[in-house]
């Protein structure tokens, strides 16, 4: 399984989702579906279908919280203003003079619109291991863009 990059705090996040839904949403779901069978036949009971459905989603959840938790690699806020890498913070100017700061990290954690991308989107990958004063050629849905590294926090 690849490795899923996470801040220590959005990882944090995720273990106490992860505890919640194995105790309080598990126990809501199984009073739920204890209640719904009191109901009697349980093909036409339409609570109890929406519990199963719950219930379904709630293990779901914990499947994929396990599986991030269990690949997850902690960025660390990058030491290197050297190279662009994940956990790095890199000030870009487009050809037109317009200056952005944007951050690195994993792809669970992008908000592009916040400025955090993600080390695979193609913006992204385009920067890592890229110096100060290098020039980067992304290709967008709406053309080529290119950038050059102002500088790397």
């Amino acid at each position: 399984m690849d490795k899923q990059y996470f801040t220590k705090e959005r990882l944090e996040e995720l273990k106490t989702e992860l505890a919640d839904l194995k105790g309080r949403r598990r126990i809501e779901v199984g009073e739920r579906l204890k209640r719904a069978k009191e109901l009697g036949d349980l093909s036409e009971n339409a609570e109890y279908i929406a519990a199963r459905e719950e219930q379904a989603q709630v293990e779901t959840r914990i499947g994929e919280l396990e599986d991030m938790i269990k690949s997850a690699a902690i960025i660390e806020k990058s030491q290197s203003t050297t190279n662009v890498s994940i956990g790095s913070t890199v000030e870009v100017e487009k050809a037109d003079g317009q200056r952005r700061k944007l951050t690195i990290v994993g792809s669970n954690e992008a908000k592009p619109e916040a400025g955090l991308i993600s080390n695979e989107s193609p913006l992204g990958s385009a920067f890592l291991n890229k110096k100060v004063g290098d020039k980067v050629l992304v290709t967008t849905p709406g053309g080529k863009v290119e950038y050059t590294v102002i500088s790397i926090e």
